[in-house]
């Protein structure tokens, strides 16, 4: 088993995959073999099993993810390393973005740094009242975040919440993450948050496949200012067989049986 595999751990259910940050010992602090891992099982979920949802989360109650592991920087010398490290980071994040499936971050404790641009990529986000998220680093490591994302957390947050989170290192706590959109519900401990993400993910999985993605991708391209565009989803849903189906269950009062084409 290789490093990769032993700290992400990926496992399917009901249409259902789980991605696992399994580092509890370090905070689930993020290695690049992690990063690159994520990116894979992102990039193709339903290659994995027929993946109608897809759920990241941390293992333990402790963490998310406390961000990128330090030691992954100790190398750096270069101006190339820094600009090879966003570019890396990116990359990973723009895959998951651009992941063809519903996206859930489950979050128990601190989510911070890179965990937190994890999350923050994510479809929806739902949390634990232990749940900490945010950028610290103006009181620790003294980096900056790329202009990717910081447009992220601009359309997530607003500036104003972004700029007072950088300038002042404070953690958005869970209360105040539910009341300002960053998570759409919190949860009172680990093991009710454990049966929420599969519930909500079961219900998700249960919906029209092409109106998700169309709904997410319309909504990706708004965010990066991309070509608005839409005939292609516009034909894609109309003319799909699931849009014939839909039609046909409604009128018979029968749930619809979604295949996702």
């Amino acid at each position: 088993m290789t490093d990769a595999a032993a700290e992400i751990l990926f496992s399917h259910e009901n249409g259902i995959g789980i991605i696992t940050l399994n580092r509890p010992q370090a905070r689930n602090a993020l290695t690049f073999a992690m990063y690159e891992e994520i990116a894979r099982i992102a990039a193709d979920p339903q290659a994995l099993g027929a993946t109608r949802a897809l759920i990241l989360t941390g293992a333990g109650d402790k963490a998310f993810a406390a961000g990128t592991d330090i030691a992954q920087f100790r190398d750096f010398r270069t101006p190339e390393d820094a600009l090879a490290y966003e570019d890396r980071i990116e990359r990973v994040l723009d895959t998951l973005e651009a992941c063809p499936v519903p996206t859930i971050a489950a979050i128990s404790g601190a989510v911070t740094g890179g965990g937190a641009a994890i999350a923050a990529c994510c479809d929806l986000r739902i949390a634990t009242d232990s749940a900490r998220f945010g950028f610290p680093i103006a009181r620790t490591l003294g980096n900056c975040l790329s202009m990717r994302n910081y447009a992220r957390l601009n359309a997530l947050l607003g500036p104003a919440r972004v700029k007072d989170m950088i300038f002042t290192a404070r953690l958005i706590e869970a209360e105040e993450g539910r009341s300002i959109g960053l998570f759409s519900e919190i949860l009172p401990d680990h093991a009710a948050l454990t049966a929420r993400m599969m519930s909500l993910a079961a219900l998700i999985a249960g919906h029209a496949p092409l109106t998700l993605r169309a709904t997410k991708e319309s909504l990706r391209r708004i965010g990066q200012g991309g070509d608005l565009d839409d005939s292609e989803w516009v034909l894609n849903c109309y003319l799909s067989g699931d849009f014939r189906e839909g039609m046909e269950a409604f009128l018979a009062k029968r749930p619809p049986d979604w295949k996702g084409r």
